[in-house]
């Protein structure tokens, strides 16, 4: 599920370590330089080259190269910050480059974070290395004295360019005062840390109003669940009542009037009925049931559910799903119902003859691709929060806001003549996490 990250106050309450804000401080200075010579390399080649094809995409990876040094400061954030600092940036509509170049150039937040780009290549790294260059060069100096006494050979060494240290006994002196100054001096480099994270947080934070907005929609998805839950609980009522109660009434019946009939006339044909009767009451029950929850994926797991959704196609499906281990009960039911609706799609309206169901899991993620050969085609609905449907409908509404309330998303790809691809990801913790 969508979780806004909290606000910078209470994101970086507490003070790092003295070691973990060096450590921070000072993975910022080489990251800082080479960020430094990409932007001026960027900035550099594609002005030149600005008149020719070539520079307008340097340029345009220029614009974008934000975007992934906020993903490397999220995670270094980390060192300091024990709060994950959540991804601004929404799916895109559509699979493919020119979709997420148009989604990520739409994106406020993309600006934002060619703005820190810039920031930190021309401003906090040099401010960073000033202040962790300046605790290691007086401890260094101080601690390194006895070794420069040895390496000049004589019997004097300068300490910090500042004084002279004339004998043995009074270099490991000077050494003992660096190793006693060093945490002294680190203690300041906490407070710099720290109000490093609290102004990387506030530049890379989701903006509010995108937060209100993903909120908003969660809310849209939890009404929409509720609605569907219970028109489904409805139709279960319906098929109860319309099917498989009035085939076990007309057995009830068949088997009462076998009872009156004189033992003189033949029963063969009223039993044989009644048998029928039964029969397609179980069917009907069973396949009540299978469309509730399938014990097969209860018993088997998503894959063996997936093949069996398969082997009950009309169209040939091939299935070549990776999912190593059991996943969460929610992820499973989710998945299996998005491919049970897409290939119930493929059959109402593709005109397909195969269809192909990929996937895998793989970074806590899993994705999964239903692709037939049909005519394609397939729309999605414009109203806002819809879910893609081949029929122009809602079909798949139900299926992406249960995919949405886990943090996943369904992605419909369907130019005319084919193919068309349902896509789908959400994250997959193992069936044992507690996440």
């Amino acid at each position: 599920m969508l979780t806004p990250s909290p606000p910078p106050s209470s994101a970086t309450g507490s003070t790092p370590t003295p070691l973990r804000a060096t450590l921070y401080l000072l993975t910022s200075v080489p990251l800082g330089a080479v960020t430094l010579v990409a932007l001026l390399l960027l900035a550099g080649a594609g002005s030149a080259l600005a008149v020719l094809v070539i520079g307008v995409p340097l340029l345009l990876t220029l614009v974008l190269s934000g975007i992934p040094l906020a993903a490397l400061e999220r995670r270094r954030l980390r060192l300091i910050d024990p709060v994950p600092l959540a991804d601004p940036h929404r799916e895109p509509s559509a699979p493919g480059l020119a979709s997420w170049l148009r989604t990520r150039l739409q994106e406020p937040c993309t600006w934002r974070e060619l703005a820190y780009a810039l920031l930190f290549a021309f401003v906090l790294w040099p401010l960073e290395a000033l202040a962790v260059g300046a605790v290691l060069l007086v401890c260094g100096g101080l601690i390194g004295t006895p070794v420069m006494m040895a390496v000049g050979g004589d019997e004097e060494a300068r300490v910090l360019k500042l004084w002279l240290a004339g004998s043995w006994p009074e270099a490991f002196a000077v050494l003992v005062a660096g190793v006693v100054l060093l945490p002294v001096l680190t203690w300041p480099l906490r407070f710099v840390a720290r109000g490093r994270a609290v102004l990387t947080r506030a530049l890379l934070s989701p903006p509010e109003a995108a937060l209100d907005s993903r909120i908003a929609e969660l809310d849209r998805s939890r009404m929409r669940l509720v609605d569907a839950f219970e028109a489904e609980r409805r139709r279960i009522e319906r098929d109860l009542h319309d099917g498989a109660q009035q085939r076990l009434v007309a057995l009830s019946m068949t088997l009462g009037l076998a009872r009156l009939e004189k033992p003189a006339e033949p029963l063969g044909g009223l039993l044989e009925r009644a048998h029928e009767e039964a029969s397609a009451a179980l069917v009907e029950i069973r396949e009540l049931i299978h469309g509730i929850h399938p014990q097969v994926l209860t018993d088997r797991g998503l894959v063996a559910a997936v093949e069996d959704l398969a082997d009950r196609s009309p169209i040939p499906v091939d299935v070549r799903l990776t999912v190593p281990d059991r996943l969460l009960e929610a992820v499973e039911t989710a998945v299996y119902f998005a491919v049970s609706e897409a290939l119930t799609n493929v059959a109402k309206h593709s005109g397909a003859t195969r269809v192909t169901v990929t996937g895998e899991a793989a970074h806590g993620r899993l994705a999964v691709a239903v692709e037939d050969d049909g005519r394609g085609g397939a729309v999605a609905d414009p109203g806002a929060g819809a879910a893609p449907d081949a029929s122009g409908g809602t079909g798949l509404q139900g299926v992406a806001d249960r995919l949405s309330v886990l943090g996943g998303a369904l992605l419909l790809s369907s130019p005319p003549g084919g193919p068309t691809v349902f896509r789908l990801e959400v994250p997959c913790p193992p069936a044992d996490s507690r996440t």
